[in-house]
């Protein structure tokens, strides 16, 4: 129970944090603007931060992208894996209760949740951004975390990578990479009116598609045996 309580603990301070940078510092807020570079690294040194905290406890996945493929890798048990999962949706949901309590009133012009989303005409592109982004982000994880990887420096490299992606995809999708990180801001953003909701299907299965495939890649390229 203490590594899921763990990993629960990590995604609510992933989304409060990188999220909330969004929400209060994004492009084109009233508040001092950071823009696309400062969420970009809220994220990340978001999974720095993290990584250094529970990853004794639980490995720091925080995203279920991941763990699905440390799953297919056969470095966690299903059972594991799916309580994982589900501790992680709950502390996205956690994280985005208290970013939008924190939110409602503040100001804020273009966003409450920090929600994902695709334009009319975009879902394409915005699948392939979620698949690509993610199998590049799961492939780090997997090269960094494995035997003769970067030992104590995989959070750093880990958190690093999600910065680099997302510069890129922030303005595609707004960057998910991870299905956690899009169901609790989603929620909220359906209370508020906006369809991330109905878009939510494809923050969920273009990253597990993007985990997957990082994961049989690896699989193949990986030098050294477990």
């Amino acid at each position: 129970m203490k590594k899921y309580l763990a990993e629960m603990i990590g995604t609510m301070v992933l989304v409060l944090m990188g999220c909330g940078s969004a929400v209060f510092a994004g492009a084109l807020q009233p508040f001092a603007s950071i823009g696309t570079l400062g969420v970009a690294f809220a994220f990340g040194l978001s999974v720095v931060a993290m990584a250094y905290t529970i990853g004794k406890v639980s490995g720091c996945h925080i995203n279920p992208a991941i763990t699905l493929g440390m799953l297919i890798s056969k470095k966690i048990s299903g059972k594991d894996a799916g309580m994982y999962m589900v501790f992680q949706v709950f502390g996205a949901i956690i994280g985005s209760a208290i970013l939008y309590i924190l939110a409602k009133d503040s100001g804020s012009t273009t966003t409450l949740t920090g929600a994902n989303g695709f334009g009319d005409g975009a879902m394409l592109t915005a699948f392939i951004a979620e698949t690509v982004f993610t199998f590049i982000f799961l492939l780090v994880v997997l090269g960094s975390t494995s035997k003769g990887g970067a030992g104590n420096f995989a959070g750093l490299a880990i958190g690093l990578t999600l910065v680099l992606v997302h510069i890129v995809c922030i303005p595609i999708t707004g960057t998910s990479v991870n299905p956690a990180r899009s169901i609790g801001p989603a929620i909220f953003d359906a209370i508020e009116g906006g369809k991330a909701l109905s878009q939510l299907w494809l923050f969920i299965i273009a990253p597990f598609l993007g985990a997957a495939i990082a994961a049989g890649v690896w699989k193949v390229i990986d030098t050294d045996k477990e």
